[in-house]
């Protein structure tokens, strides 16, 4: 009986009785292959044995099964060595071309991670871009002098867009949690600290600043979605007040310094301001500025090549 596409009901059956992945029950697998091609050139089981790194037992064995698996034999056994059978040299013509194959194949999967590994795009904010990443980066040029590394600076915002839309290997982050979609792994520790200008009158203070007191003062402040301006709303429960909102730190300490006002910023941003005291710490008490900083890449996906490399330098 036919279909209205011409087709044949008994046409049909017999497509659908063809096996999905029937070729490779019928084809020897790459190491069987390399084996005959051995035998072929070396004349003797023994020998080609040692050539690919089994024992002799175990190559025969390997032919043996490839023999069943065929249904035809391929090497005549004696003691003198082994030679092809005729079938055993038509078969090996035929795996000189698959094994040629395999090997174009693992050539360009090679050049493909070499490409891959050839590059990695970083994105980290402020703070980390600032002052953590040049050393990291200069050690893993110490490792990978052939990888060209490109950074994206921004918030801890922009740096998990940056890392869940692909565009960046590996991200790090400052907030108080890790963005949806990321997983992560801390780092480092950090703390914000509060500085004026000598001249501010918090600087002649003889006691710390408590929660109140810095939740009521208008304050230099990074932009929303910094991590800094995270760690600090949370531990103010939203109360912070900006005086100015910057999005960068050298202008928040740049500003701070110039005498407009007090500033909440990483301790690692300031160790040069405090030596030269163009800054002065104000101690606060019954606040918690400390945050983790943390490396983050797509959940699933963990770092590989010169990404996995940095992040276990950082952590190192």
């Amino acid at each position: 009986m036919s279909r209205d596409d011409g087709t044949s009901d008994q046409g049909v059956r017999e497509t659908a009785s063809i096996p999905v992945g029937g070729l490779s029950h019928r084809v020897p697998d790459l190491g069987a292959l390399e084996l005959l091609l051995a035998v072929a050139r070396l004349g003797s089981l023994g020998r080609a044995a040692r050539e690919v790194g089994i024992t002799q037992p175990a190559a025969s064995s390997r032919i043996r099964s490839m023999e069943r698996q065929l249904g035809v034999a391929l090497v005549d056994r004696s003691p003198t060595g082994s030679r092809l059978t005729d079938a055993g040299a038509l078969v090996t013509d035929w795996a000189r071309r698959v094994v040629e194959a395999a090997e174009a194949f693992d050539a360009g999967a090679q050049a493909l991670r070499d490409r891959r590994d050839s590059r990695l795009r970083v994105a980290a904010s402020m703070t980390i871009a600032e002052y953590l990443l040049p050393g990291w980066l200069l050690a893993l040029r110490a490792q990978r002098p052939d990888t060209a590394v490109s950074l994206i600076a921004g918030n801890s915002t922009v740096v998990a867009e940056r890392v869940l839309s692909g565009e960046a290997d590996l991200g790090f982050v400052e907030g108080v949690s890790v963005p949806s979609g990321l997983d992560s792994v801390v780092i480092a520790h950090d703390r914000l600290i509060v500085v004026t200008a000598p001249g501010h009158a918090w600087a002649r203070r003889r006691r710390a600043l408590d929660a109140g007191e810095l939740a009521g003062a208008p304050l230099i402040l990074r932009e929303e979605g910094s991590g800094t301006r995270q760690v600090l709303d949370a531990a103010l429960g939203g109360l912070a007040r900006p005086l100015i909102e910057l999005s960068s730190t050298t202008a928040v300490k740049a500003s701070a310094a110039s005498g407009a006002g007090p500033a909440v910023l990483s301790e690692l941003a300031l160790g040069e301001e405090l030596s030269a005291r163009r800054l002065v710490e104000i101690p606060v008490e019954g606040v918690r500025l400390s945050r983790d900083l943390r490396a983050v890449w797509p959940v699933g996906h963990r770092p590989t090549g010169p990404a996995r490399d940095l992040l276990t330098l950082t952590r190192s």
